[in-house]
């Protein structure tokens, strides 16, 4: 899952990468290098014998490449190397590329934000043009990947969805038979079920990073409405109103008891577990709660199970926030054969080899002319459903990403107040938006 650089190390981060534009001999130059060049494509399966190219993974993605990779070598007599770059991957990243050190390819997360971490101008290849882009769902082929009109990342799989898992079998035993239709009905329905003796929801405050979701959930309405774009500029802030509300409004949540009594110290693994078997509710997640899920029950075991809506302020509008194991980008290396390779691979990757990657995945498919395999649990089928409509998330929508997730978990634990989370926030914000030299800040 994704973390994100605190404080200092993440601004000193971002200015390092920034840094690099000043000395990159590459920058603009090479078939990879942009500068107003076109890019070409080479044929998926054009020979590549004695090429090697590396691709950096993180420690929840290095498996992805796997099947794809090998099926690359045999069509086009490449090697692909695999390299784990250890959590937290984003600053591991983010250090090595500041000092030079760049693989061909990598997992990445595709938003502009991050895009923008990476000083992808000068570090990335662009990929406009690829032959892959308009076999695509129109849903997904613009939703991300782009920084300033130019794109950078090649999607392949589903963007990570923030709603609501939830437990048929709990609903069925009390009478639910719909899903709440708005965040009122949602914290209704909780409310209910505490009533009847059940966990309403369940909240991983141990391993932090969920925190998040249930403040932005909140925002969806609000981001639709561009609540980013206020707060890119100085316009709006995370004390102010609209955000400091939703914060509030969790904090009151926890207070009145919805959550599982063990939330201070609860784990990823505790929540899975407790959906799985009805000892909670619902849980607001992401799509890496799933496979989660699915390493502890099959997909029938999980049909049976397991459900998932989004929630938003007025409706059933989802967030998204694509993660690192959704997307892949090409570096500009200075090496134009390797640059040339890199590109060539995700043509085979979105291309020849796709329908074998998502049957090997069992993961939706992107493509209308590759179908989503049987076995995908309905539920993943109901996430990437939900992007028709969906909105941005901080991650997706924010120049800076700062660490919203860590204040929340020391709400939790009793530390702060919802006003010291915000202001927290807000201060790391502007310093992260400063590095990055955005106006206003």
């Amino acid at each position: 899952m994704k973390k994100y650089l605190t404080g200092a190390a993440a601004a000193a981060a971002v200015a390092a990468l920034t840094l690099t534009g000043c000395s990159d001999p590459t920058a603009g130059t090479g078939a990879g290098g942009g500068g107003g060049q076109a890019v070409e494509w080479p044929d998926a399966t054009a020979d590549l014998a004695g090429t090697t190219l590396t691709i950096w993974a993180a420690q929840n993605s290095n498996t992805v490449p796997e099947a794809v990779t090998a099926a690359f070598e045999e069509a086009t007599g490449a090697k692909v190397e695999i390299v784990t770059i250890p959590d937290p991957y984003e600053q591991g990243i983010q250090t090595k590329v500041a000092t030079g050190d760049k693989p061909d390819l990598a997992f990445w997360q595709p938003t502009a934000s991050m895009l923008t971490a990476l000083n992808a101008p000068t570090n990335l290849q662009p990929l406009d043009g690829a032959p892959w882009l308009d076999s695509y769902s129109p849903e997904v082929k613009d939703i991300t990947g782009t920084l300033d009109d130019t794109r950078y990342a090649a999607l392949i799989t589903s963007p990570a969805v923030q709603g609501v898992y939830y437990n048929k079998e709990v609903f069925a035993e009390h009478g639910i038979t719909e899903t709440p239709k708005s965040w009122d009905e949602f914290v209704e329905l909780g409310r209910t079920l505490k009533g009847e003796g059940e966990t309403p929801f369940f909240e991983m405050a141990g391993d932090q990073w969920a925190t998040q979701w249930w403040v932005q959930v909140q925002l969806a309405d609000a981001a639709a409405d561009g609540l980013w774009d206020r707060v890119n500029t100085g316009e709006e802030k995370f004390t102010d109103p609209t955000i400091l509300g939703a914060i509030e409004t969790y904090k009151s949540l926890v207070d009145e008891g919805l959550f599982n009594d063990d939330i201070k110290t609860a784990t990823l693994e505790d929540q899975a577990d407790a959906l799985l078997t009805g000892d909670a509710a619902m849980a607001v997640q992401v799509n890496s709660f799933f496979g989660q899920l699915q390493a502890k029950a099959d997909t029938a075991e999980l049909d049976e199970a397991i459900g998932f809506f989004p929630i938003s302020p007025s409706g059933n509008v989802a967030t998204v926030i694509p993660d690192q194991s959704n997307a892949l980008v090409a570096f500009k290396t200075g090496d134009a054969t390797r640059e040339a390779a890199a590109r060539q691979l995700l043509s085979f990757w979105l291309g020849d080899g796709y329908a074998d990657f998502v049957a090997d995945r069992q993961t939706v498919s992107l493509q209308p002319d590759v179908p989503t395999p049987d076995g995908v649990p309905q539920a993943l089928k109901d996430v990437h459903a939900s992007l028709a409509d969906s909105v941005g998330s901080m991650q997706s929508l924010a120049v800076a990403n700062p660490d919203l997730y860590i204040y929340l978990a020391d709400m939790i634990q009793g530390t702060t107040t919802p006003d010291e989370v915000a202001q927290q926030t807000q201060d790391q914000f502007a310093q992260l938006a400063r590095a990055q030299g955005v106006e206003g800040f």
